[in-house]
């Protein structure tokens, strides 16, 4: 399984980038054909205490091709874009295969 990961450092105001995040950009993206699962993880913190880190939001492909495929719809330019709209000082993007050894 493919994946893309967006890990977004802590914004300035988490009250108002969880209503936005949640309530315009998720649906924006589970509308992006191809993706088979969306997983969101809220970061509470590291084994050190504190982390830079906000959230951590996983998209789930069937391979990298298809998501190659789903990249290139409409849906999917809609969802990068409003992402660096909102977010893009503080995302960074990741890809991964996932192993289950």
């Amino acid at each position: 399984m493919f994946k893309m990961m967006a890990l977004f450092k802590k914004p300035e105001n988490q009250e108002s980038f969880d209503e936005y995040y949640f309530g315009t950009h998720i649906p924006l993206t589970k509308k992006i054909p191809g993706l088979q699962d969306l997983r969101i993880t809220k970061i509470t913190g590291s084994p050190m205490g504190e982390s830079d880190f906000y959230l951590l939001c996983e998209m789930y492909y069937e391979s990298k091709e298809a998501f190659k495929e789903a990249s290139r719809t409409e849906e999917s330019k809609a969802s990068g874009k409003d992402v660096m709209k909102f977010a893009g000082d503080i995302v960074t993007f990741m890809f991964g295969e996932e192993k289950n050894d």
